[in-house]
């Protein structure tokens, strides 16, 4: 394998540097399999304060073998560093903009516009797979879930949509954990995606299958969510055939229709709906106030549904998001 301009012979881990312009490089971990097969590359930290999918990389840096595995692994934990150790919520600190909303990239733009450049470069032609790992942010709670891609090929999409339909616990460890625990261990919704310009989507437009996966919240990680988080990523793996075993399909909701509620002004939200709970038609999901206590937006549910994630912060900014619930 070829990475970055670097030859890496069948059997080995090396990290690898992935060159920003005018920036410091983007530390990465390249896993050559013993055996010849496909590329799985998995990013995260792409939001600063988003955990669970960085320490769950850097475990599986440490745990996964070369010599187990039938084709190749790179693995990205942090696609943002200044904003992670920065604890910036959702931006590149440098120029105060979402890495997920920077593609396509640009050389020559700022920060964020760099970064995407050099993923997309680096990252997009060595993958036959990518998987991009996120959590709520430090004011989001988020049940898990992944985002598939509709706005690809007919091929990527159904692809994407096969891997997706992986992810879930093994039966070895599911019986390695408590029930509670187990429960955290499979991606219960599936979502369908029209985004085109976040490190995943922009890959789908490329004719990269990818995926993006969400577990955790609320600048919390901990380690039963790493357990799983490293689960899905081997459970991608052996649906790729790079690891042995094969994975057992589950049933798993798609969400059809999701809605994507943002705030309308400044103000101090108040969620009148929990994780994962089932809304009727016109029930109220949250009010924003001023600091008067006078309502300025009443959020109802348009339709039956299940909330997925929702801000959990009293403060939140004109466009922020507020709450997303969606329905099969």
């Amino acid at each position: 394998m070829i990475f970055c301009g670097m030859a890496l012979a069948p059997g080995r881990k090396v990290r690898v540097p992935l060159p920003v312009p005018g920036a410091q490089p983007l530390e990465t971990l390249c896993l050559c399999g013993a055996a010849p097969g496909r590329t799985l590359v998995v990013t995260a930290g792409v939001h600063g304060c988003e955990y669970v999918g960085v320490q769950a990389l850097r475990r599986l840096a440490v745990e996964l073998d070369p010599a187990e595995l039938s084709g190749n692994v790179i693995l990205l934990p942090l696609a943002n560093p200044t904003g992670f150790y920065a604890g910036a919520k959702q931006v590149v600190p440098e120029d105060g903009v979402n890495l997920n909303r920077a593609f396509p990239g640009d050389p020559a733009g700022t920060l964020s516009a760099r970064l995407a450049y050099a993923l997309e470069t680096a990252l997009y032609q060595a993958a036959d797979f990518l998987a991009d790992l996120h959590s709520g942010d430090c004011n989001e709670a988020l049940y898990p879930l992944v985002f598939f891609p509709t706005a690809g090929t007919e091929a990527v999409n159904r692809a994407a949509l096969t891997a997706a339909r992986a992810l879930t616990a093994g039966k070895k460890m599911v019986n390695q954990v408590s029930l509670d625990a187990a429960k955290v261990l499979t991606v219960p919704y599936r979502v369908r995606s029209t985004a085109q310009n976040g490190l995943y989507s922009w890959a789908v437009q490329k004719n990269i299958p990818a995926l993006l996966i969400e577990r955790g919240g609320l600048g919390l990680w901990s380690e039963t969510e790493v357990n799983a988080c490293c689960e899905d990523v081997r459970a991608l793996l052996r649906h790729l055939d790079i690891l042995p075993g094969g994975n057992p399909f589950r049933d798993q909701v798609e969400i059809a229709e999701a809605r994507y509620v943002e705030s309308a002004a400044d103000g101090l939200w108040h969620p009148a709906a929990g994780l994962n709970d089932s809304v009727k038609a016109g029930a109220l999901l949250g009010r924003l106030e001023d600091l008067s206590g006078r309502c300025i937006q009443e959020v109802r549910a348009e339709f039956d549904g299940v909330v997925l994630y929702y801000t959990a912060g009293l403060g939140v900014a004109a466009g922020d998001p507020l709450i997303a619930y969606g329905h099969p």
